[in-house]
C-alpha cells in the first residue's frame, strides 16, 4: 500500500478563500475546514481533495462515471471529491461529513446502473477509491488481497501473473470495479462451477460510520456477512477484499454460435431454458438476444421491419478440452449443432479477453479502466423459475423490432451447478435453487438521442411488464448489481419505514432482507450510509 499522503491547511484554505459564490463556500466551507483540522498531522492532500472550483474537478467527476444519463448539468453534483491514497485518510472524511450532515457516497469503478455512487439529491461528498487499487496475490496460499478501487480486469491480470491454472469467478466487463462488484454478488462466467465472487470472499476491511478499520474478525460474522451481497454501501466503506482463488485448467474451450429465427433461434432458446441449468458444471452455456447487427458487431440502423434481423447468441466457457466438450454438448443440446469447428481452445485468462472482444493475446488490455465505451442505459432483472413457452419467447422478440431497440439486447444467464448447493442464507445474495436462470434486458442509447432517454426508458419497463407472467413472483427477484429504482426507494429525506423499503428489499435480497436491517441497526444505527436503496436502520424508524 501506498503511505499516506496528506493535508495542507494552506491548500484548503486557498480553497475555501477562492470561491465566488457565497452560497457554494457555505454549503462546503465547513466540512473542508473539519477535514483540515482532522487531518493536521499531514502535510499536504492537494492532489487528494477536488471541488468544483478545481480545473480538475470535472474530469474526475466524469472519468469512472459510465452511464451518461447522470451527466447532464441538471444531475446532483459532490461538493467534494476526495481520492484518498491511504485507508487511513478515509476516516476523517466519514467525521466531517456526518459533523457537517453531508451524506458519503463511494465510488469504486462507477458502474452503479443508476448512478447512486456519485449522485445524491441531499447535499454529499464522493469517496473515490480508484487510487485503492493495489493487488496481492499468493499464489501458493490461492488468495489475494484487493483494493476496493481495483478493476476485475486488475485482478484476472495479477492473478494470470502469478499462475496460469488459477482464477476467480467474477464478472465478464473487466473495467467494473471490485468494490461494488464483489459487495453485491457478482457473477460470470465460472459461477456455475464455484459460485459467485461474494462466495469466494473470505476478509475484507471496512471504515465503519465511527471511522474504525475493521477486519473480519474485528467486525464480527453479521457485518461480514451482510457486505458479502448485501451492499457495501450501506454499513461503511470497504476499503479492500481478500478473496479465496479457485483452479482452472490450463487450456479451456469456448465458443460462440449466432442463430436467427430462421435458423429456429426460438426454438434453441426454448429448449436451453431444459438443458442449461443441469449441465456439467464444468459447462456453462449463456444467450444474448437482439438485432443480430448488434449481437454481431455489424452497423445496421434500419428500422425497416423487413430488413431487421433478430436472433440469439449462445456463448460458452467449458473448463476442459474440445475432445471433451464435443460429446458433452451431443449429448446433453444436441440441437444447437455445435461443430469442432465452432470451437476454440485457448488458457483461462484468455477467456476473459474473448468475451469482452478483445485480442486474445492482449494482456495488457485488463489495466485499462477507459476502453468500456460511455453510452446512455437502462436495464433490469429477472428471474425465471419455469421454462417461458416459445410463443413468449416470440413476445419478446416483438421488442426488439421497435426503432429504441437498436442497441438492445435480452441476457439469460443459467444457473444450476454450484449456484444450486449453496443456500439462500449463506450470504445476502438468495436467487440459488429454484431459479433456471437470471433473465436481464439492457437498452443502449447514444448522445444524439439524449433528449429522448424517457422513450428508452419506457421501451424497457414495456418490457419488464410484459415479462411478468413468465418470471418468479411474491417477490418479483431482482438482481442487486443491476439496480433498478422502478422497483422502489426510500424516502429522499427523513426517515424510510422498514414496510417501504421492503418493497424493493424483499426483491433483492428476499428473507435475507430481514437480517440486513437488523445488522444495519447495530453497526449503523443512526443511518447515516443511505441513498435510495440503502438498506434502513430499524431505530430511526421506532413506532413504523
Amino acid at each position: 500500500m501506498k503511505t499516506p499522503s496528506i493535508p495542507s491547511l494552506t491548500f484548503i484554505l486557498l480553497i475555501i478563500s477562492s470561491s465566488s459564490s457565497a452560497a457554494f463556500a457555505a454549503d462546503h466551507d465547513d466540512f473542508l475546514e473539519c477535514l483540515t483540522e482532522e487531518l493536521h498531522n499531514y502535510s499536504s492532500i492537494s492532489n487528494l481533495v477536488y471541488t468544483p472550483i478545481n480545473s480538475s474537478y470535472s474530469s474526475v467527476l466524469r472519468f469512472s462515471l459510465w452511464n451518461q444519463r447522470f451527466t447532464s448539468d441538471s444531475t446532483p453534483k459532490p461538493q467534494v471529491i476526495i481520492t484518498p491514497e491511504h485507508e487511513s485518510q478515509i476516516p476523517p472524511v466519514i467525521h466531517c461529513a456526518k459533523e457537517n450532515d453531508i451524506e458519503v457516497r463511494t465510488r469504486s469503478g462507477g458502474h452503479d446502473f443508476e448512478g447512486l455512487s456519485y449522485v445524491s439529491k441531499a447535499p454529499f461528498v464522493v469517496i473515490d477509491l480508484i487510487k485503492l487499487s493495489e493487488i496481492t496475490v499468493d499464489p501458493e496460499a490461492k488468495t489475494a488481497w484487493v483494493g476496493a478501487g481495483a478493476t476485475i480486469g486488475s485482478l484476472y491480470y495479477r492473478i494470470a501473473e502469478k499462475s496460469p491454472t488459477l482464477g476467480f469467478p467474477s464478472g465478464f466487463c473487466t473495467s467494473v470495479g471490485v468494490g461494488g462488484h464483489f459487495s453485491g454478488g457478482g457473477y460470470g462466467a465460472l459461477m456455475r462451477k464455484y459460485g459467485l465472487a461474494a462466495d469466494n470472499v473470505i476478509d475484507a476491511r471496512i471504515v465503519d460510520v465511527n471511522g474504525r478499520i475493521l477486519d473480519r474478525k474485528s467486525m464480527g460474522e453479521d457485518l461480514f456477512w451482510a457486505i458479502r451481497g448485501g451492499g457495501g454501501a450501506s454499513f461503511g466503506v470497504i476499503v479492500s477484499w481478500k478473496v479465496q482463488l479457485v483452479d482452472v485448467p490450463e487450456r479451456v474451450t469456448v465458443f460462440t454460435v449466432h442463430r436467427t429465427l430462421e435458423q429456429n433461434a426460438t426454438q434453441l432458446v426454448h429448449r436451453w431454458q431444459y438443458v442449461a441449468p443441469g449441465l456439467d458444471k464444468d459447462l456453462i452455456i449463456y444467450i444474448q438476444s437482439g438485432r443480430m447487427s448488434y449481437l454481431t458487431g455489424r452497423v445496421d440502423s434500419s428500422q425497416d421491419r423487413r430488413n431487421i434481423s433478430i436472433g440469439a447468441s449462445f456463448y460458452s466457457l467449458f473448463l476442459g478440452r474440445v475432445n471433451r466438450l464435443l460429446p458433452l454438448m451431443q449429448e446433453s443440446f444436441p440441437e444447437l449443432g455445435l461443430v469442432r469447428e465452432d470451437c476454440i481452445e485457448m488458457s483461462w485468462i484468455q477467456s476473459v479477453l474473448y468475451f469482452e472482444g478483445f485480442p486474445i493475446e492482449s494482456l495488457d488490455i485488463l489495466l485499462n479502466r477507459t476502453l468500456q465505451p460511455k453510452t446512455y442505459m437502462k436495464g433490469k432483472s429477472n428471474y425465471v423459475q419455469s421454462p417461458i413457452p416459445e410463443n413468449g419467447i416470440e413476445g419478446i422478440w416483438r421488442f426488439d423490432y421497435e426503432p429504441e431497440a437498436e442497441y438492445s439486447s435480452v441476457i439469460f444467464m443459467p444457473y444450476g451447478g454450484r449456484m444450486a448447493e449453496i443456500s439462500e442464507s449463506t450470504i445476502p445474495f438468495p436467487h440459488r435453487a429454484g431459479n433456471l436462470y437470471k433473465l436481464a434486458h439492457m437498452v443502449l442509447w447514444q448522445d444524439h438521442e439524449a433528449h429522448n432517454s424517457e422513450r428508452y426508458i419506457s421501451w424497457s419497463r414495456r418490457l419488464y411488464s410484459y415479462l411478468t407472467p413468465y418470471v418468479s413472483n411474491s417477490p418479483r427477484a431482482s438482481y442487486l448489481n443491476y439496480r433498478d429504482l422502478d422497483i422502489g426507494v426510500n424516502n429522499n429525506q427523513g426517515k424510510t419505514s422498514y414496510a417501504q423499503a421492503s418493497i424493493w428489499g424483499m426483491k433483492y435480497f428476499k428473507n435475507n432482507f430481514e437480517r440486513l436491517v437488523r445488522v444495519k441497526t447495530n453497526v449503523d444505527h443512526e443511518d447515516f450510509f443511505r441513498h435510495e436503496q440503502s438498506i434502513p436502520s430499524l431505530r430511526t424508524n421506532e413506532g413504523d
